[in-house]
């Protein structure tokens, strides 16, 4: 007889935190409705590892986008009127953000130029999209997640073509967040935070979903937010509400847990460094970025298809 075995737990290393001179501590309109109404300093997300092994992260309720060396000093690149969530590379000079406010959004990284991506579907503003990934034919699938949750079941999934067609893959999703890909790019793995569970989600070959199951259920106040996949298939999940990063197997048994310092909110998390063996995390609540070294290094992500849209 099988028997699950307890997994592995280690604590997840301080390796920067945002100066003092970037910390805001005023009110703006996204921590009136999602920081229960309190003035906030920052919110950091989106981290994305460059060719440089430079680190770029978002701060959600001042617009702001970083990058940290591989010293850990800070740099700010751009500042504009939107909530930024979730970043990937489109090219070796381009972040593509998801933007709660505005929509799909395009930085051009050496000037911090922002602009439209894409901001409406069918002249229909996004509830309040929030992270993405992209595959390595180009297509880019992306959460638009909102206010969603279980009383309002009907967060979105997208996948956008090169050809720049919209497809709707899932509009009955209580809260989507983080998005990844398996190895194979058969499965992709969506992160339902209000449901406190991470969805499987099977990529068909005729580019239709089916049979959407949930392979891993978690618990606490607050449920999976970043996703990301090592080399060996596994799926690497971030827990705010618990500071926690479940590391599972195929079988979604966790067999590492890294953990943040209490209190910390650990919403989202990259692979970078020498051959992306370490894994850097965003810890919300304190504005700053941890890592550790998981054993298996991150999975090599795609950028856009020249010529899309």
């Amino acid at each position: 007889m099988f028997l699950l075995q307890p997994p592995q737990v280690a604590d997840l290393q301080p390796f920067t935190r945002l100066p003092d001179r970037f910390r805001e501590r005023q009110h703006s309109d996204w921590s009136r409705a999602n920081r229960g109404g309190h003035p906030t300093e920052s919110f950091l997300e989106g981290p994305v590892v460059d060719d440089q092994g430079n680190l770029y992260v978002t701060d959600i309720p001042f617009g702001r986008i970083f990058r940290i060396d591989a010293a850990g000093e800070w740099t700010l690149v751009a500042e504009y009127d939107g909530e930024p969530n979730g970043m990937k590379l489109m090219d070796a000079h381009t972040l593509l953000i998801t933007d709660y406010k505005n929509g799909l959004m395009r930085l051009d990284i050496a000037s911090g130029r922002v602009e439209p991506w894409l901001e409406r579907r069918n002249s229909e503003r996004f509830k309040g999209v929030n992270d993405l990934v992209f595959d390595s034919q180009g297509n880019l699938y992306f959460t638009d997640q909102g206010q969603t949750g279980l009383h309002d079941p009907t967060g979105r999934l997208y996948r956008l073509r090169p050809s720049g067609q919209l497809d709707l893959l899932l509009g009955n999703v209580p809260s989507p967040n983080g998005v990844a890909l398996s190895p194979d790019e058969k499965v992709l793995y969506l992160a339902v935070t209000r449901g406190n569970c991470v969805w499987r989600v099977p990529l068909l070959v005729d580019g239709s979903v089916s049979k959407v199951s949930q392979f891993f259920t978690s618990y606490g106040a607050s449920g999976p937010d970043g996703l990301a996949v090592d080399q060996s298939g596994r799926l690497l999940v971030a827990n705010p509400g618990l500071g926690y990063v479940w590391v599972l197997n195929t079988r979604a048994e966790p067999e590492l847990v890294l953990r943040g310092a209490p209190g910390a909110s650990i919403t989202n998390l990259a692979f970078g460094g020498p051959g992306r063996g370490t894994l850097y995390v965003t810890d919300s609540t304190h504005g700053a970025v941890l890592r550790a070294e998981p054993g298996v290094p991150g999975l090599a992500l795609h950028r856009a298809a020249a010529g899309s849209r």
